[in-house]
């Protein structure tokens, strides 16, 4: 077996030396070129290569979220076909690694090395949907390139929090759960439009939802991690069904303090709930209009402000060692 590793080497959890030791012993059980990222968008431009190489029949994603994201862009560059493209596998060495623990992978990367040397043995894998996101025909956005996410994407609220996160990690501060608390806290106080939302949800022969403030979009459950607990926004939500939203129409103070408490208490039996709650399940097709341009997120990266998202969830769209 052929493979591509491609490491991250500014991951927040991962060392020198432990990266040494992780490529030593994928090594020695595969024929492998590992390559370390040195701009932003170099993990997918390697996943492209290999997309369209004749002979790696696995790509390895070391390092964060945004890194397994821009490696299955470059994979799915031309469109999902998982039984032609090269398989994804994930150490993770970021601080959260969401789409490698809804996997159910370990969080440390030793340890998760040794689990996906032990599934190439055993040859677990599994087919998993993922969701794509474009700029919207007949709008100011529509020239947007598309993009792929693994595991969630936002308008609005939560893509303004990880905005403001961005730019105090561009500071030189560490990426840390008390941060990002803080950065919601100032988002929810410098948010001009929370009582009356500017998000409208369109779907294929269904009324719109109006108004929402805040819209996140789940391709699987958990949504994130505090720590070692799991957050459930959307528990329904699954790599094998399409995409699903939860949307609040209102961020009072009163409402952000009951929302924010069910999903600290969430569960993958319930979730956000309530009369300013909108939870929708198994989407293939919807839009997100905004009346004026609102901070996106994918994967937890900010890209921007827009006005008008299409996304589409796609099912069987990659393979994954597991």
């Amino acid at each position: 077996m052929r493979a591509l590793l491609v490491v991250n080497p500014a991951a927040t959890t991962t060392s020198a030396r432990t990266r040494d030791v992780l490529i030593h012993a994928l090594a020695s059980e595969m024929k492998l070129e590992a390559v370390s990222t040195e701009y932003r968008g170099h993990a997918r431009d390697l996943g492209r290569q290999a997309a369209e190489s004749d002979d790696i029949d696995l790509v390895v994603a070391l390092g964060g979220d945004g890194t397994v994201n821009e490696v299955a862009n470059g994979l799915l560059h031309r469109g999902p076909d998982p039984d032609r493209l090269p398989r994804l596998a994930v150490v993770p060495g970021g601080s959260t690694n969401v789409f490698a623990r809804a996997l159910g992978l370990p969080n440390q990367p030793v340890e998760a090395t040794g689990a996906l040397l032990d599934a190439l043995r055993e040859g677990r894998e599994r087919t998993v949907g993922l969701g794509l996101a474009a700029g919207t025909p007949g709008t100011e956005d529509e020239s947007v390139p598309s993009r792929w996410f693994t595991f969630c994407a936002g308008l609005g609220f939560d893509a303004g929090v990880i905005g403001r996160v961005e730019q105090q990690r561009e500071r030189g501060r560490r990426s840390t759960h008390a941060l990002y608390v803080r950065q919601v806290v100032r988002q929810f106080l410098g948010e001009e439009h929370r009582r009356h939302g500017m998000i409208t949800l369109e779907r294929p022969g269904e009324d719109p939802v109006t108004d929402l403030v805040l819209s996140i979009v789940c391709n699987t459950s958990p949504w994130t991690f505090l720590g070692n607990r799991p957050v459930y926004a959307s528990p329904k939500a699954s790599f094998d069904t399409g995409l699903d939203v939860l949307g609040l129409s209102r961020m009072s103070t009163a409402a952000v303090a009951r929302y924010a408490t069910q999903l600290l208490t969430s569960s993958p039996e319930r979730g956000p709930h309530g009369k300013h709650a909108v939870t929708l399940h198994d989407l293939t097709d919807f839009t997100l209009h905004s009346k004026v341009p609102l901070p996106l997120q994918m994967d937890g990266d900010h890209l921007g402000l827009r006005t008008s998202v299409t996304f589409t969830g796609v099912r069987r769209a990659l393979r994954v060692i597991v």
